[in-house]
């Protein structure tokens, strides 16, 4: 049997070239692995957790149907800011008077393996509902777009699940699967949509979406239209749930005690070698207590992610400017807790730690920002006040999260 040793250099590029030149394979500090399935990883593990951690649910387990999010492969055609920009875009592209040529340098569209322009112009043109599939697309955390989710202009839609969430109020789990960058303190591959989700809203590893209810997809006669909305739990995890509490929660009130547990700093910290690797997984508890807490903590995570919490009203910065609100900088000064948008325009009352925080990898407020100076956009007020929203939500939510944490007496729940 073959012996794997594993060995690892940080630090600079100048660093480690000298390193190479003073070592050789004889004398690098090695350490001997033991790579177990199903992963078979080459890299050291801590496994001290690992039983306790396999304890738990599998995200893939209790909510079966899910998928990537949107692959695009034409973001800059099909998402926008603005709403009327887009519906020209998705006119014009409709539009056969003007040529494929033009559309193709006008938008900077080609044709892939797979998509070709003037089939798909062609048969835009013949959809008599084309207006129905302007919606809103949850892009980047806390940044929802106008979007066009059609197959004729989207390459990969998932339609499978993101009809899913264009049927009534529906709510559904984003999660990576794959662990945070080295510069990522604790894992955060975690987010909530009503609207369908792109699939990279996170900045390393891609999201799989769960929605929390599946609808009859009537339009392709799959059911009756009279038959009603299920849930996407698996049967097995309620059978689970009813012994552990004596009752079935309702849909909502799992989902909530899942997000408050993704939400968890020790559950991060904790199982941080395991949510490097795959799916999470979910501890459940015999407290009913303790599971309706951690519910209704869930329950205002959502509703702060989702833009919906009142208490989003209550603002806790103010804004500055001369009446120029274009992005051409975005600069933090910690000492006055101030973002400068540009020389004469910020945002002032963001504390460093909710300027720091992220999601999927992204440093939220300043991501917001820089994707509206690429793009050389003017806040309007409703971005001004959004920015400001997101500022309580994030403040907020590092409150909750020290809250769920203060619920939980001890790891392994119980």
């Amino acid at each position: 049997m073959a012996k794997i040793y594993h060995a690892h250099l940080w630090g600079s590029r100048e660093d480690k070239y000298q390193y190479l030149l003073e070592n050789d394979i004889t004398t690098v500090e090695w350490t001997e692995l033991n790579p177990q399935s199903p992963f078979y990883l080459f890299i050291p593990q801590n496994t001290d957790y690992k039983a306790e951690y396999e304890q738990g649910w599998k995200i893939t387990d209790i909510m079966p149907v899910n998928s990537t999010g949107v692959k695009t492969h034409r973001d800059h055609f099909v998402f926008d800011f603005d709403l009327s920009e887009l519906r020209q875009r998705i006119a014009k592209f409709r539009d056969i008077n003007i040529t494929d040529q033009e559309i193709s340098e006008i938008y900077n569209i080609q044709d892939t393996r797979d998509w070709k322009l003037a089939q798909r112009r062609r048969s835009l043109k013949t959809n008599l509902d084309w207006k129905k599939y302007f919606t809103q697309c949850l892009y980047r955390p806390f940044d929802c777009r106008f979007y066009y989710h059609h197959e004729d202009v989207v390459e990969l839609p998932r339609h499978e699940i993101m009809r899913q969430m264009m049927m009534g109020n529906n709510l559904a789990i984003g999660v990576g699967r794959q662990g945070n960058a080295v510069e990522d303190i604790l894992w955060s591959l975690i987010s909530v949509s009503h609207f369908p989700v792109d699939t990279n809203l996170f900045r390393r590893g891609g999201i799989n979406i769960f929605p929390l209810y599946l609808y009859p997809d009537t339009k392709n006669k799959q059911g009756s239209l009279f038959v009603e909305k299920t849930p996407n739990i698996s049967s097995d995890f309620i059978s689970t749930i009813k012994e552990k509490l004596g009752y079935i929660p309702t849909p909502e009130a799992i989902f909530y005690y899942i997000y408050a547990i993704f939400h968890s700093p020790t559950y991060r910290q904790r199982y941080a070698e395991f949510l490097k690797i795959d799916f999470p997984r979910v501890p459940l508890t015999n407290n009913e207590q303790l599971f309706k807490s951690l519910s209704e903590k869930g329950k205002e995570l959502v509703e702060l992610h989702l833009m919906k919490s009142k208490k989003l009203n209550k603002l806790i910065t103010k804004v500055v400017s001369n009446g120029d609100n274009t992005v051409t900088e975005v600069t933090y000064k910690p000492t006055e807790q101030r973002v400068y948008i540009n020389k004469n325009c910020y945002f002032e009352g963001i504390e460093p730690n909710v300027w720091e925080f992220k999601i999927g990898g992204y440093q939220v407020l300043d991501k917001w920002l820089k994707d509206r100076k690429k793009a050389k956009r003017t806040l309007s007020f409703d971005d001004v006040l959004h920015y400001q929203k997101i500022v309580v939500a994030l403040k907020e939510t590092r409150q909750l999260m020290s809250e769920i944490d203060r619920l939980i007496p001890s790891f392994p729940i119980e």
